[in-house]
């Protein structure tokens, strides 16, 4: 599974938390209506 992720390594509870820090933010007020994802790069198009 770490190989399988461009990042290389397991996500931590961190990296999810500062994108939800983010999304409360003043930082993402003109963000509307995505899904944001997560995973490092794992579900790469």
């Amino acid at each position: 599974m770490v190989r399988a992720n461009p990042l290389g390594r397991i996500g931590k509870t961190g990296d999810a938390a500062r994108s939800v820090v983010f999304l409360a933010s003043d930082d993402s007020s003109f963000i509307t209506g995505h899904c944001i994802v997560c995973d490092g790069g794992y579900t790469l198009p």
